[in-house]
């Protein structure tokens, strides 16, 4: 049994248990985009980002296939990464605005990144199937994470579908009917020892972001109302 968030980042980057997310990862790590044609690409489970006593944590999708694919750290080295770690740093709770490389000195204050599917997709599309046996990854996750954690902020709709059943196993009591997914969405998730408070949010996918369906105000709002559920400081919007 893995003892800490480091030994079980380190079993996820071990994980081939998808055969058709393993190909397609590799695969993509092997031919490679033309602009990053000299870097050697990661090509394997992307674990977890963050502090292992986060109080917030920010599940996505799935990693890039030239993003956290190529690089090797949650939401870096692609767009979706631009907007998420701008808008973090901008309500105080990342070191700096750009996530580049997985040794840039990006730091997370208070908060976690994860996602319910841990390996490049094709077409940016787990299955259900892959979904599921990724699973265990997110509750041991949550289980490791349960001392500190306060709320989570759920990246889109099939996130928030992974998620509450991840939530259920790692011992929160999900509301009867499930809570549905919308961008604002909120939901109380009980349990012995204090409850958590869910967050939905639209994905910070490019589709989302270049037609305006997610602005950067609306992502900061969320992050800074889940941030101030975890009794997270926040910097003020200005003006």
């Amino acid at each position: 049994m893995d003892h800490g968030l480091a030994e079980l980042d380190a079993r996820i980057a071990g994980c081939r248990a998808c055969p058709r997310l393993v190909e397609w990862r590799e695969e993509v790590a092997r031919t490679k985009r033309a602009a990053f044609a000299e870097e050697t690409y990661w090509g394997r489970p992307v674990p977890g980002f963050g502090p292992p006593d986060a109080r917030l944590l920010i599940v996505g999708l799935a990693p890039a296939a030239h993003g956290g694919n190529r690089t090797g750290r949650m939401f870096t080295g692609d767009r979706s990464g631009d907007v998420l770690y701008q808008a973090l740093y901008d309500v105080g709770l990342a070191s700096q605005p750009t996530a580049v490389t997985a040794d840039d000195g990006l730091e997370l204050h208070g908060v976690r990144v994860t996602s319910p599917v841990h390996c490049a997709p094709p077409a940016n599309k787990p299955t259900p199937g892959e979904r599921d046996t990724c699973r265990p990854w997110l509750v041991r996750e949550l289980e490791l994470l349960r001392p500190s954690l306060r709320s989570v902020v759920v990246l889109g709709a099939f996130g928030w579908q992974a998620a509450l059943p991840a939530f259920a196993e790692a011992g929160w009591t999900v509301p009867r009917p499930r809570p549905v997914f919308a961008h604002g969405a909120r939901a109380t998730l009980e349990r012995p020892g204090g409850p958590i408070e869910l967050f939905g949010c639209f994905h910070v996918s490019q589709r989302n972001t270049f037609t305006g369906r997610l602005t950067p105000a609306m992502l900061r709002d969320v992050l800074r109302t889940a941030a101030e559920a975890a009794g997270l400081r926040t910097v003020p919007e200005a003006g």
